[in-house]
This record gives C-alpha cells, sequence and structure tokens, in this order.
C-alpha cells in the first residue's frame, strides 16, 4: 500500500494477526538511512507483536521509496512519518499505537511522538552520536519523546549505548552492532515485554 505526503509517496506492508476480533495495538516500524523493512531486527519484531495479537506495520519512507540514502531535513521526515501515522490510525482504529524502528528511524519515531499519540516508543540501535565525535550526542531526541522508550542496542555499536537515565528502559546485547543481526530474536525477547502491556491492556478491558 502506498501512502501520499507532502514529500512523496510512502510504501507500507501490512501484517495483523489471525485471532478475531481485531489488533490488540499497532506496532509501526521503520527503518535506518541506508536499510529496509526488511531488516533481521524489524522482521523479529514484527513476528513477536503478531504472536501477541498486534498488528504491524512496516514503513519504508518517501526518500528510501525514491532511492536515496540521505533521510534529508528533519522536519521533512517527520512530517512524512505523521502523515502516514495518521492514515494508519484511520485504518485501525482506536487502539495503542507504538511507534519504532531501527536507527535513524528510531530517531523518527522519538522526535515525533508525542505528536502522534504514541503509547511508547522501541528504539533500535539508538545512533547515540555520530562514531568518533562524542560531542554530539542525540540523547535530547529520547528525552523528548514524551511516552516510555525502550532501547535495544549492541554493545559494540560504534554509534554508542544511551544512558539508562534518557530511556524507560534500555537493553544491551552482547556482541552486536549497529545491524542488530547477529540474533535477531535476542531482540524480539527484548521488545516482548514492552509489547506485551498493550496486548495485557486490550484484554483487561474486553467483555
Amino acid at each position: 500500500m502506498q501512502i501520499s505526503t507532502a514529500h512523496g509517496p510512502a510504501e507500507v506492508a501490512f501484517d495483523e494477526p489471525v485471532e478475531p476480533g481485531g489488533p490488540a495495538f499497532l506496532l509501526v516500524l521503520t527503518h535506518g538511512s541506508n536499510g529496509g523493512v526488511d531488516a533481521p531486527d524489524l522482521l523479529a519484531v514484527r513476528d513477536a507483536a503478531l504472536d501477541l495479537g498486534g498488528a504491524v506495520a512496516r514503513v519504508m519512507q518517501p526518500f528510501r521509496l525514491a532511492g536515496r540514502r540521505a533521510p534529508g531535513p528533519a522536519a521533512k521526515q517527520d512530517e512524512a512519518w505523521l502523515q502516514v501515522v495518521a492514515v494508519l490510525r484511520e485504518r485501525f482504529g482506536d487502539v495503542p499505537l507504538v511507534q519504532g524502528g531501527r536507527s535513524n528511524g528510531a530517531r523518527v519515531a522519538c522526535r515525533t511522538a508525542r505528536a502522534a499519540g504514541a503509547a511508547g516508543v522501541l528504539a533500535l540501535a539508538f545512533p547515540l552520536r555520530p562514531p568518533g565525535k562524542p560531542e554530539r550526542s542525540r540523547a535530547d531526541e529520547l528525552r523528548a519523546a514524551g511516552v516510555e522508550v525502550l532501547v535495544v542496542n549492541g554493545d559494540r555499536d560504534p554509534f554508542g549505548v544511551p544512558d539508562p537515565a534518557d530511556a524507560a528502559r534500555v537493553v544491551v546485547l552482547p556482541g552486536e552492532r549497529h545491524e542488530l543481526a547477529k540474533d535477531p530474536a535476542a531482540v524480539a525477547a527484548a521488545a516482548v515485554p514492552w509489547l506485551r502491556r498493550w496486548a495485557a491492556s486490550r484484554t483487561a478491558v474486553s467483555p
């Protein structure tokens, strides 16, 4: 499915649970600057969310769909993201929204969480700082999310690992680099308790 935005079309791949009654929550995921929505960590998290009764939308952002590797200005990227999320929320109705992504996509998810009305953010391989530039921290984006953020990073990530004080929880996976491709199942396992809370909240209000 393609969704028009002010900065070009985005492409969305949907996966929905097979159980009747609609999804317990909506998880919207996106890629890094030079990646796609089939990254191993994104697919592992998708599968975990489906097992919990969630619906998953994996978004190929306009800049990547156009073949560009650089995302461009943050304001334009965020504007396009919010337009995509608005369409997805109309499709799935009033279920909790959790948004996230890997690397640059995690930054987008954090920056737009308040405006999107997200209940939480899943930040995979959050790029805390450019390699070799410790003075250029992006921790302010984590703190500005306005909702609880789960960070999953590898201990060998050249972009660094966020401080636990800047997120609700930081999970550091041993032996993983920025790609989080060594053990995608461990990435999913870190996300499951985070996602289960929204699956549980739906169960609690069901008749």
